[in-house]
Parts: C-alpha cells; sequence; structure tokens
C-alpha cells in the first residue's frame, strides 16, 4: 500500500502549529508496512485543498486528510473533499447522533455552548462516517481518502479505529555504525546496486553514531542486505 499525508492549515505553514500530526502518521503507518509517498501541508484555501485531494487520491493508494473540521470560516477541508469528488454535503444521521450525544454530555460543563449539531455532522455525501469518540466534529472516508481531525488526541484516536485498514509488505531493517557518512557512500551505493533495496543514512545526534536503513518489500533481499552491510561497515552496538 501506498500512501500520501496531507496536512491542511495556515497556522502550520505559518509555524504557529507543530505539525506533528505527519510525524505520528507516517510513524504509524510504516510501523504497518505501508510506504508513505507524499506528506504535503496546504493552506486552509479550498481550491489549494480539492487539487491535492484529486492528485493524490489518484495517485496513490490511501490518503489521509487531517485539519479544517468544524464549523469556523476557515474550516473549509469536508466541501473541499467534497467537491473533490464532485459530490454534495448532507447531514450524516449516525454522524448527527454522535454530535447530539456529546453536546449533551458536555452541556453542564459549557451551559453557554453553541453549537450547530447538524452543521458539524454535514460530511460528502455517500461518505462513511468515522465517529470522534475524543471531541466534536466527525471524520469520513470518501473513496480512498480519510478525513481525520486536526487536535492530535481527536486524529490518533480516529485512526486508531480505523488502523486495521492500512497494511502493506515494506519493512526496514537497521545497522549502526560509528564511521562517519562520507566514508560510507561506496558501501551504501553497493548495497543498493547488490540487493535493490533502498538505503538511508541518518546521524544519531545523542549517540554519535549514523543510523543506516535498508528498506525493501522483498524480506530475502532485506536480509541479505543487512548481512552484507553488517559485515562490511564497523558496527556500533
Amino acid at each position: 500500500m501506498q500512501a500520501a499525508l496531507l496536512t491542511v492549515g495556515d497556522e502550520l505553514l505559518a509555524g504557529d502549529t507543530e505539525n506533528t500530526n505527519a510525524t505520528w502518521l507516517a510513524t504509524r503507518l510504516t510501523e504497518r508496512g505501508v510506504s508513505v509517498e507524499r506528506i504535503l501541508t496546504v493552506p486552509d484555501d479550498e481550491s489549494v485543498i480539492v487539487e491535492a485531494v484529486r492528485r493524490y487520491s489518484d495517485a496513490f493508494d490511501a490518503v489521509i486528510v487531517t485539519g479544517g473540521l468544524g464549523r469556523t470560516p476557515d474550516d473549509l477541508t469536508m466541501d473541499a473533499v467534497a467537491a473533490a469528488f464532485d459530490r454534495g454535503l448532507a447531514v450524516d444521521d449516525l454522524a448527527l447522533a454522535d454530535v447530539e450525544r456529546t453536546l449533551e454530555a458536555i452541556a453542564d460543563e459549557y451551559p453557554d455552548l453553541d453549537v450547530d449539531a447538524a452543521a458539524e455532522a454535514t460530511l460528502p455525501e455517500g461518505s462513511r462516517p468515522l465517529i470522534n469518540h475524543a471531541g466534536l466534529s466527525p471524520g469520513c472516508v470518501v473513496e480512498n481518502v480519510y478525513v481525520f481531525p486536526g487536535i492530535p488526541s481527536e486524529m490518533k484516536r480516529m485512526f486508531e479505529a480505523v488502523e486495521a485498514e492500512f497494511s502493506g509488505d515494506v519493512e526496514s531493517r537497521f545497522v549502526y555504525t560509528s564511521e562517519p557518512e562520507a566514508s560510507l557512500l561506496g558501501r551504501l551505493d553497493e548495497v543498493h546496486r547488490r540487493f535493490d533495496v533502498t538505503v538511508g543514512c541518518y546521524p544519531e545526534q545523542e549517540s554519535g553514531h549514523n543510523r543506516l536503513k535498508l528498506t525493501s518489500a522483498d524480506t530475502a533481499a532485506l536480509d541479505e542486505a543487512e548481512t552484507w552491510l553488517s559485515a562490511n561497515v564497523d558496527r556500533a552496538e
């Protein structure tokens, strides 16, 4: 499975909010064997979101969109996803019932809260609603596009409810070395050529070592590459 991540929000582009959602999702997807092919951050601009959703939906097996849910003026994601698939918007009964339950549960804590439950529960027509068990605004699935809230706690809970739908056969192996990156270039090129694996070299600041990452969907090739590389670098334990 190849996936793309689309994070939405002017606050992300301005640096007002750290984009932890992209890192967390990429980590979880990679752990499940999914190949994350793109990570893109876009502004709260409906036309930009529409174009990105269409392009990534056509190009990849799955797209995860986070941010821009709710009913504030800058929450345009649901409208954009609906437009990307030429669908209208409609109140989803399941989502509405959950929003109403949530509002009732917090009514005593927030007595002045004025929320249009129907507006919150408005999703692209024909989409599958995703209940927000950690917040208010529901998400949804439209074809191969998953729409999650931008609030990290809500996004994580919603992803965990559907994470079984994301799986792949990409694996990684790691070899650690104290050798400097510049001295490794020839051997990294060779292990890539010999075994047709993806190779990365990443410095570990705390240990001072380099972490060599081998990635492939071919387990046998990955095992052979790990064995060869381990024998041809000064390993650091």
